[in-house]
């Protein structure tokens, strides 16, 4: 099944406050080794939606940041890690991909910024895309490629 494939969730969001509460619903239901690839302009909500999947994780709070400049931010001390990776700049998914691959498939989660920027197509992950409505409203479109997903697109569809 690929994310085009699959059932899509869509969820409104009129603020930073609801995008964060999707993505607290997203992190509840996260298990290790699972990737979220997440798509949208700048400025619609990625880095926000990262913030409540954190909160879901149980990761401290106050730790989550843009990573635009050094590509992947780690954040420690909840349930499971949390792989931050933003790959918007130019060459960012032309590093070292061998790093990339312990983060993307490693232990814990990974959430990935412009996840169709990677060398290597990303598969078997939960494709989020963040879409402007209006001035300060979002859709978010919740697909899932690959299994493991069930749960979590359950979980959301309670949100719609």
């Amino acid at each position: 099944m690929t994310a085009s494939d699959s059932e899509a969730v869509v969820l409104a969001s009129r603020g930073e406050d609801e995008t964060e509460r999707i993505g607290e619903a997203i992190g509840r239901r996260l298990v290790a080794g699972q990737r979220i690839g997440l798509d949208g302009e700048l400025g619609a909500g990625k880095t926000c939606l990262v913030r409540g999947i954190a909160a879901g994780l149980a990761v401290p709070e106050g730790l989550v940041r843009s990573p635009s400049f050094p590509v992947i931010l780690p954040y420690q001390g909840g349930r499971l890690p949390l792989y931050h990776i933003d790959l918007f700049r130019e060459g960012a998914a032309e590093g070292d991909v061998e790093e990339l691959r312990e983060y993307l498939y490693g232990d814990g989660v990974a959430a990935v910024e412009w996840y169709q920027r990677l060398r290597e197509p990303l598969t078997d992950f939960l494709a989020v895309s963040l879409t402007f409505v209006g001035t300060e409203s979002r859709s978010v479109v919740v697909r899932a490629d690959g299994v493991g997903y069930d749960r979590l697109l359950d979980e959301l569809r309670r949100l719609q």
